[in-house]
C-alpha cells in the first residue's frame, strides 16, 4: 500500500497561484494513478484532476481546465497540482488520492489510498 501526505495549502487572494505537492511513501508511487479531489464546506468530495501511473495521460473537471495542472515525479515519489488564477469557489479541502487502477477515474470511490488533505483558501 502506499501513504500520501499533501502540502503547500494556505490562504491567498483571487488571481494567486499555489502548488500542492503529494509525497508517496510505501510501495513504488510509479504502480499507482494519482487524483486529486477537494471538498468545501457542506458540500461531497469533488473530481479536480487525474493522471496515470507514467504522467502521460491527464483528466480534469472543467471548472478547473486551463487553470490547473497535475503532474507526477516518480523518481520523488510527488505529485504535484499547480494551481493558477485561483478564485474564491475553489476554496476547499484539497486531497490527493492513488490507485493501482489503469485507467483514471473521477468517482472517489475509485481511488483506494487517501491523504490528510491541505486547506486552500482564496479570498476576493
Amino acid at each position: 500500500q502506499v501513504q500520501l501526505v499533501e502540502s503547500g495549502g494556505g490562504l491567498v487572494q483571487a488571481g494567486d497561484s499555489l502548488r500542492l505537492s503529494c509525497a508517496a511513501s510505501g510501495r513504488s508511487f510509479s504502480s499507482y494513478a494519482m487524483g486529486w479531489f477537494r471538498q468545501a464546506p457542506g458540500k461531497g468530495r469533488e473530481f479536480v484532476a487525474a493522471i496515470t501511473r507514467s504522467g502521460g495521460g491527464t483528466d480534469y473537471a472543467d471548472s478547473v481546465k486551463g487553470r490547473f495542472t497535475i503532474s507526477r515525479d516518480n523518481a520523488k515519489n510527488t505529485g504535484y497540482l499547480q494551481m493558477n488564477s485561483l478564485k474564491p469557489e475553489d476554496t476547499a479541502v484539497y486531497y490527493c488520492a492513488a490507485d493501482r487502477a489503469i485507467v483514471i477515474g473521477k468517482s472517489p470511490g475509485g481511488y483506494d489510498y487517501w491523504g490528510q488533505g491541505t486547506q486552500v483558501t482564496v479570498s476576493s
